[in-house]
């Protein structure tokens, strides 16, 4: 695959992108009430406590809306290419990309299932794929 723009990496957020590398999905938890955000942050918008962990989500969740950006053409992507906000099921919400999905088959209220994609710069970004029904 070809390279993708690397996000930039903080103190907050490493935990998140080295996860990632190793296919797996972390969400930062507040130690104090337990709550999940993200994305991630230093400080608990519940109870304002600064001591945190993390918990491995599931991968599973929901499409809320996505949008098909028509212009400006990025190289990266292919001709149409899917944005999306998928809700975890453990309740918090990712910006991401639908992929093996196509335009005509992307509905809000979809299941959706995390794919993790490896591009040449080392990165590896949560993109999401139809959940399958069994």
């Amino acid at each position: 695959m070809s390279a993708r723009l690397t996000p930039t990496i903080t103190q907050d957020t490493a935990f998140f992108w080295e996860g990632l590398k190793t296919e797996r999905l972390l969400i930062q938890r507040c130690d104090g009430c337990e709550s999940l955000r993200h994305p991630p942050r230093p400080m608990c918008p519940q109870c304002r406590s600064l001591e945190w962990g993390t918990i491995e989500a599931t991968g599973h969740g929901t499409v809320i809306s996505y949008v098909i950006p028509r212009h400006p053409p990025l190289p990266f992507f292919d001709d149409e290419y899917i944005v999306a906000l998928v809700e975890l099921d453990e309740g918090v919400r990712l910006v991401t990309n639908l992929v093996d999905v196509s335009p005509a088959q992307a509905t809000m209220g979809m299941r959706v299932v995390v794919r993790f994609e490896h591009f040449d710069n080392d990165l590896v970004l949560p993109l999401f794929a139809a959940e399958s029904i069994s």
